[in-house]
């Protein structure tokens, strides 16, 4: 069980396992794994590739069920939070419909709850504002840079305004400068919605620049590797990069990773 808990966190990963059987073959993903978040915290999971951290984002967002332990999200298990809308997801591609305007795309979960034409269009317009976008509410995806699409995804997982957002490596597919941009873009979304953000990546870097803290994982199977506080001071903005406290806790959490990886071989 843990221990030192916020008393009321808004997820609870708690002892979680995750085995996968296919082909009379049983891998496990993830073994034991426990932390708690608060809400508004800006949470990064950390780990090279096959450490379970998209398994994990998948468990919390009931697209998966754990062999073992509990995720609860708001005190109750992920399948009623999933029901209740809690939690907006955004993958690594945008997954946009080409045939739908920027504008459409963004109205999409709102259509499917029958939502009136009018509040759609008027929520559409207040998220691709709030991403930057309002101008390009007529172009259709395929008409729009690869960082742009990405920014329009982000608006639609808030479409509902869920206090919860999951994302899944969302910038990895972007060049760099594109991505830094985009860091700063969505640090700017979260300075105004507060959401509880979970995010998914390998970048070292990206996670202390972004977030409150660091979960990193080891590698396959997925364990607790360490949590690091980010004590960097907000708002964040680019000359943060360049801060000797930036480098140094990137480099701590390198160190320590790698560390406790040569000590458990």
């Amino acid at each position: 069980m843990l221990t030192s808990l916020h008393p009321e966190p808004e997820i609870l990963v708690d002892q979680v396992s995750m085995r996968f059987e296919s082909s009379g073959q049983s891998v496990m993903a993830l073994e034991s794994v426990s932390f708690a978040v608060a809400a508004g915290e800006f949470i990064s999971l950390l780990g090279p590739s096959g450490c379970g951290k998209t398994t994990l984002l998948r468990l919390m967002a009931d697209l998966l069920e754990p062999t073992e332990g509990r995720v609860l999200v708001s005190g109750t298990d992920a399948k009623q939070a999933r029901l209740a809308r809690r939690y907006g997801i955004v993958f690594q591609q945008p997954v946009l419909y080409d045939w739908r305007s920027v504008q459409k795309n963004v109205e999409l979960p709102l259509e499917i709850l029958g939502t009136s034409r009018s509040e759609r269009k008027k929520k559409a317009a207040e998220l691709l504002a709030l991403v930057g976008l309002e101008q390009f509410a007529g172009r259709y995806p395929w008409e729009l840079s690869g960082g742009m699409q990405q920014r329009v995804a982000i608006a639609r997982a808030l479409a509902l305004d869920p206090p919860i957002l999951l994302m899944d490596e969302p910038f990895a597919a972007l060049d760099e400068f594109t991505r830094e941009r985009l860091q700063d873009e969505l640090l700017r979304i979260w300075s105004r919605t507060r959401k509880t953000v979970i995010f998914v990546t390998h970048s070292i870097p990206e996670a202390v620049y972004l977030s409150d803290r660091v979960i990193v994982l080891s590698p396959h199977p997925g364990r607790l590797n360490t949590i690091t506080e980010v004590p960097l001071p907000r708002p964040r903005s680019p000359e943060v990069r360049e801060k000797p406290q930036f480098h140094q806790l990137v480099d701590d959490i390198r160190r320590r990773f790698y560390h406790s990886i040569n000590d458990s071989a």
